[in-house]
């Protein structure tokens, strides 16, 4: 793909929406474009979480291990972000992800995520502020529905 159908996909993504075109040019310009045929795992439940990746064309399903047996958590398509905690901090990934389809992403470090802040400042604080904003609407939905699951 071209660096200029990086930015455009790379522009779709909710985390990477308040990006100046520099900003998001610098990002498409450090990623690394990756394919995966269908049925391929392209990270499993567990692993170190060390980047994040964009879907450009393809479908991709995330899983979570429920009992031995492999649960569909979701489907994801073109200008879908997954494991975007990896880029913000380590951890471990919470599902597994495989290519349904024939796939090509954007694979984005974590290293590659902290330069930009580090170069714009302003850019750490709007996300900080995005990702607080993210955080009480998700706590807010929990509320909604914890009482189903009251003794």
């Amino acid at each position: 793909m071209a660096l200029e159908d990086d930015i455009r996909i790379l522009s779709g993504v909710g985390l990477f929406s308040e990006l100046t075109d520099e900003q998001l040019r610098l990002l498409a310009f450090g990623a690394e474009e990756v394919r995966f045929a269908a049925g391929r795992v392209i990270f499993a439940e567990g692993a170190a979480a060390e980047c994040a990746y964009v879907v450009a064309s393809g479908r991709v399903v995330l899983y979570r291990d429920g009992g031995g047996e492999a649960v569909a958590l979701s489907r994801l398509g073109e200008g879908s972000i997954i494991g975007e905690l990896a880029l913000i901090a380590p951890g471990k990934r919470l599902t597994y992800a495989a290519a349904e389809t024939d796939v090509i992403a954007i694979r984005l470090s974590r290293s590659l995520f902290h330069r930009i802040l580090e170069e714009y400042p302003e850019v750490a604080a709007r996300l900080h502020a995005r990702m607080l904003h993210d955080l009480e609407e998700f706590l807010k939905r929990i509320e909604t529905i914890a009482p189903r699951f009251a003794d």
